[in-house]
């Protein structure tokens, strides 16, 4: 299993013979306010061939138009069934609907769905559009993407589901951190803190940690490295710090199959 930190929410996942790409977002800036403070850690235009995509909602942050252009037309685009359905209509006709509950196959892996705890919709009228999904791929080896969510009492009921009632662990668990100051007390009813992150590793059960979401845009609230340099600090003293794994923007992390099959030990 290979794991490239391209930026913000785009991950770059290798396993089961497969490549799959997250939330694909190449842009030099978010709107036209907020930039970029680090290039991709992979060129889009360097990708290698990919086998997937996975879309977890349609905030600007998740889902570049422009990205979503100039990737291939003929990789599968899975996207919560609203969303799939919108780009359809733009065009893209390679948008796959898959609701929370469903699964789909991608040679040999499987990829489950699950809704994300977070209002998801483009523009602020357009709250039909809001619907948010997590995802875990499943090829023997398994790994949790997030996309964005926020901690509530069933965010681990798909690893649950799939593969605790099966007898097995989750491997890798990718989750994002973001930081907002005191007088955002809303942050958390659609985000992960890093505090919060670290309570939702333990709850999966997973082997490994990789955190997102940082390193990449400027934000209005607060740095691209706010979240990061909070967690890593958190990390001086806690308990599964030696599962934690931090890879920036370019670097990448390989977790060997026979270490990510032994599963968690808590």
């Amino acid at each position: 299993m290979r794991i490239t930190y391209i930026g913000h929410a785009t991950l770059l996942l290798e396993l089961g013979g497969a490549r799959i790409l997250t939330d694909p977002n190449f842009d030099p800036r978010l709107g036209r306010i907020l930039p970029r403070v680090s290039p991709p850690g992979v060129a889009l235009d360097a990708l290698p061939a990919l086998d997937a995509i996975l879309l977890t909602h349609a905030h600007a942050d998740h889902l570049s138009f422009d990205s979503i252009e100039r990737l291939p037309h003929s990789v599968p685009l899975f996207a919560p069934p609203v969303i799939a359905r919108w780009l359809q209509r733009l065009g893209y006709d390679h948008a796959r609907p898959l609701a929370p509950g469903e699964s789909a196959a991608v040679g040999r892996l499987v990829i489950h769905a699950a809704s994300a705890t977070h209002r998801g919709n483009r523009y602020g009228f357009d709250r039909w559009r809001s619907d948010a999904n997590m995802y875990l791929i499943d090829g023997g080896e398994t790994i949790f993407f997030a996309g964005d969510t926020a901690l509530v009492g069933d965010t681990h009921h798909l690893v649950e589901r799939v593969l605790w009632n099966a007898g097995r662990e989750l491997d890798l668990a990718l989750l994002p951190i973001g930081y907002a100051p005191r007088w955002k007390p809303g942050f958390r009813r659609g985000h992960l803190t890093h505090e919060d992150a670290l309570v939702l590793f333990e709850r999966l059960r997973a082997r490994v940690l990789v955190p997102y979401h940082w390193g990449t845009f400027r934000h209005v609230t607060a740095t691209a490295h706010d979240a990061i340099n909070r967690l890593r600090k958190r990390l001086e003293s806690h308990h599964l710090k030696a599962a934690v794994r931090i890879i920036e923007p370019g670097e990448s992390l390989e977790l060997p199959a026979n270490e990510a099959n032994a599963g968690a030990e808590r």
